[in-house]
């Protein structure tokens, strides 16, 4: 289109809302006809419904490329491949990135990057969260290599402004090769299941290269990194409900890392006493029992907010609030693996754990855990590593951290889950609680294997030797005696104690050695 030389500001306003018209429909019908048959929104339709009505504010708005070979320059579109801008959540300034798959694909080029990391660079000054919605083909072929330092411009700031700034990152389609990179950096990750895509290599690559045939939503759909990988935290039904759930994450966040975490005023009694904790443990230390009830039936109208819930289930990681105060929720899951350590678990946990202590969210731990899973692949693949990350995390964290065992608490995993050794602030257990090296009866047959070998009835002594070590050494009063356990509560009253514990630490303060950082064993 040649371009216009307006001369009265009439003229000049009519050509502002020409061009504005054109920057807002680039898209082709046909082009915004194919993306809603495929269930998904328009990239503005997705900043619309992510951001309060009418609070969004579009930057570069009239941004175009630059490249002229391979005749790109017969097509120019006003704002290219990305909408970029700041808007509100529940009244919270935001700012966000939508790539707009409709516009060459959502490929990547120069100019969309700078938009993005302009956007970034905004958020990180401002001090607030900033959300990209990812739709793209990948890097723009046209512009070669100057696409790649694009990504690499972007990758920049995802580094600089993390633990600084919540980023989170929505998978609504395509996301390939080195643009997966930006959302594995951010804080969490949200997918929508049969439109959104991740992965290194796609199915035809992978097929030339290795001969395994695969299809995309195998490779990297929505589940399969919700439940196998581990790369995402979040599977939505639909582009709707994905965008109503970073919306309801953000209500936990705070802006930045200078600030406390939103409270809001609960309708929860912060004195309530649950009656239905006394009986959530079983009798038999076999049985296993869900501990997301038990969270539930804590903290303020039963409100958990999972994080990867299809992922290492033996741990549940996730977001509460305790009279209206937002907190972190760690917990052994007994329903799954019994609820032991591994190395997906402690993974999970651990970058759970240094999130929320980067973002002062106060830590609540509940402890059921038998041990580290045994086995050569979990030695193999380094278990040893990978749980030292957790213990680590925790060790590192400085916000009140607050334990509750409420059950098991073996071995080194005891040490690991938020331990009084490992710098927690409180520590209760319930009378049911168990803290010990190993179980009873692995104790028993360490410690008098040859006094149940020489006995004339070695089942008969056995079983008493047990019943005698449960009564001096299963139960939480052993470690009450030396101060590993603060105090050993009635099931009924963790609310009201975790809460008045919450209380007394809000001035918590740690001063830190000089450092420029640890060097946790990734």
């Amino acid at each position: 289109m040649r371009e216009k030389n307006p001369i009265t500001l009439d003229e000049k306003l009519a050509y502002l809302r020409e061009l504005r018209e054109q920057a807002v429909h680039s898209a082709s019908a046909e082009a915004v006809e194919k993306q809603h048959a495929k269930g998904k929104l328009t990239a503005r339709e997705r900043i619309e419904r992510l951001l309060d009505p009418g609070s969004f504010e579009e930057l570069d708005t009239f941004v175009r490329h630059r490249t002229h070979e391979f005749e790109m320059d017969r097509k120019r579109p006003w704002g290219d491949a990305v909408v970029t801008g700041h808007g509100t959540i529940d009244g919270r300034p935001m700012f966000v990135f939508s790539q707009d798959f409709t516009v060459f694909g959502g490929s990547l080029g120069e100019v969309m990057a700078e938009k993005m990391c302009k956007v970034m660079d905004l958020a990180a000054k401002v001090g607030a969260p900033v959300i990209g919605l990812n739709d793209s083909g990948g890097a723009r072929i046209q512009e070669g290599v100057v696409s790649l330092g694009a990504y690499g411009d972007v990758f920049v700031r995802n580094v600089q402004c993390s633990g600084v700034i919540p980023q989170i990152s929505a998978i609504m389609g395509p996301c390939a090769g080195g643009a997966v990179y930006s959302p594995a950096m951010t804080d969490f990750i949200f997918m929508v299941k049969e439109t959104s895509h991740m992965f290194i290599t796609g199915p035809e690559v992978i097929k030339t290269v290795t001969g395994e045939e695969v299809e995309f939503e195998e490779l990297g759909g929505a589940m399969t990194h919700n439940s196998k990988s581990g790369v995402a935290h979040f599977a939505a039904e639909d582009e709707e409900q994905c965008l109503a759930d970073i919306r309801y994450l953000i209500g936990f966040l705070p802006l930045n890392n200078l600030e406390l975490p939103p409270r809001v005023e609960p309708y929860d009694d912060p004195e309530r006493a649950e009656r239905a904790l006394d009986e959530i443990v079983p009798p038999d230390p076999q049985k296993p029992y869900d501990m997301r009830d038990l969270v539930s039936l804590v903290v303020d109208d039963g409100d958990f907010f999972e994080v990867q819930e299809h992922f290492a289930r033996n741990i549940i990681v996730g977001f509460s609030r305790l009279d209206g105060h937002p907190v972190g929720i760690v917990g052994n899951q007994p329903k799954h693996l019994a609820g032991v350590l591994d190395i997906e678990s402690s993974e999970k946990a651990a970058r759970f754990v240094r999130f929320c202590d980067a973002f002062n969210i106060p830590i609540v731990t509940f402890t059921d855990v038998p041990g580290f899973l045994p086995g050569t692949s979990q030695e193999w693949n380094g278990i040893i590593r990978h749980g030292a990350k957790l213990l680590y995390a925790f060790t590192e964290a400085t916000v009140p951290k607050l334990t509750v065992v409420t059950r098991k608490a073996y071995g080194g995993a005891y040490d690991v889950m938020s331990s009084k050794h490992m710098l927690a602030d409180f520590n209760f257990a319930w009378p049911t609680a168990e803290v010990a090296v190993m179980g009873p009866e692995g104790a028993v047959n360490i410690i008098y294997r040859r006094d149940i070998a020489n006995s004339p009835t070695p089942d008969e002594r056995r079983a008493k030797l047990i019943d005698d070590y449960k009564a001096h050494f299963a139960n939480p009063y052993s470690a009450a005696e030396r101060g590993y356990i603060d105090d050993v509560i009635e099931p009924s009253q963790t609310r009201p104690k975790l809460i008045g514990a919450l209380r007394t630490l809000q001035t918590k303060r740690v001063d830190q050695p000089k450092r420029k950082h640890g060097n946790i064993p990734l």
